[in-house]
């Protein structure tokens, strides 16, 4: 009888670490993207479903819940059941920039998430079509010389892209034009026709482009240089000390999530984020530096938040622009 007890009670403790795939017969597991297919977002959370999905034995799937730069999808998961069947690709517009942007958040950041694994961090890249100054001093110089007249693009307020421009403005002591689109899609075709000038656009969206030789790529905003882009200078190289302005992504969960749930599904995308042919996908797409612990990815996230809100503030930037 005692050692009945000792098995049941082993295989509940297996069973709790386990969570929530025990159940996996009946309950889809879910990775919600704040943005549509095809974007880095997607892409990323789709690498890591896959490998889940053969490591777990049921089916991880993505669901695409875009809208307000992400911030739906998160507050969608910030209310979901902390049981682990419903995950989010957290990114740095709903969990780094929106937090400082909008002051009615409809969920807390830090509060009502559970951090579980950095998936990949990826510089944004200084891009142009065919504008006077290809230099980064140049442009600095441009923008002295025609103050309100440069224009960068962005995929929106708020986005990523807006607020590296309004650090290199900050940082420059310049004043330059920001031009918001809906999506770096509709951007790029504008700076590609050279209706705007430059774009701190996601290494993500500007590599085609950059690639097929319809814009050129002038500068990435991490202060180390990407193994995609061993030849295109950071914004450091260029005059900038410590300027880092990145697009990263990782997955939280809900808020309490149960610290047995979270430390298996980040031994295992550790265990992904180490596979080969996820490391070269990776590099693909020039996301670096995933894995590493939860407390490390929250750690992370909530200096991001700080950072941001401050640059929010000193360049007066408001969610409607």
């Amino acid at each position: 009888m005692q050692r009945r007890s000792f098995v049941l009670a082993a295989a509940a403790g297996a069973a709790t670490l386990a969570a929530p795939w025990v159940h996996a017969q009946q309950q889809t597991l879910r990775i919600i993207v704040g943005f549509p297919p095809g974007g880095g977002t997607d892409a990323l959370a789709r690498v890591i479903g896959q490998k889940l999905t053969e490591m777990w034995k049921t089916a991880v799937v993505i669901e695409n819940k875009a809208g307000a730069a992400g911030v739906i999808a998160a507050d969608y998961v910030s209310k979901q059941p902390p049981d682990g069947n419903t995950l989010l690709m957290a990114h740095i517009n709903s969990h780094g920039i929106s937090p400082g942007l909008q002051p009615n958040m409809p969920y807390n950041a830090e509060r009502d998430f559970t951090p579980i694994a950095l998936v990949g961090v990826t510089p944004n890249l200084l891009i142009c079509n065919d504008a006077q100054a290809k230099s980064v001093k140049g442009i600095v110089e441009a923008c002295k010389r025609n103050p309100g007249k440069i224009s960068f693009g962005s995929a929106g307020i708020g986005s990523s892209q807006h607020l590296t421009c309004e650090l290199f403005k900050l940082r420059a002591g310049v004043d330059a034009l920001h031009v918001p689109y809906k999506g770096s899609g509709p951007m790029l075709v504008d700076l590609i026709a050279g209706q705007i000038n430059y774009s701190f656009d996601t290494m993500t969206a500007a590599t085609p482009h950059v690639k097929g030789g319809k814009v050129i790529a002038l500068a990435q905003t991490r202060t180390k240089r990407s193994k995609a882009y061993p030849n295109v200078p950071t914004m450091e190289e260029q005059g900038f000390p410590g300027f880092e302005a990145t697009t990263w992504y990782g997955l939280v969960g809900p808020g309490k999530l149960p610290a047995a749930t979270v430390k298996r599904i980040n031994d295992d995308v550790n265990r992904i984020m180490a596979m080969p042919d996820v490391m070269a996908k990776m590099e693909q797409y020039g996301a670096e530096d995933g894995g590493g612990s939860a407390e490390k990815f929250g750690e992370f996230m909530h200096n991001e938040r700080i950072k941001w809100a401050k640059v929010v503030k000193e360049a007066k930037v408001t969610p409607e622009g």
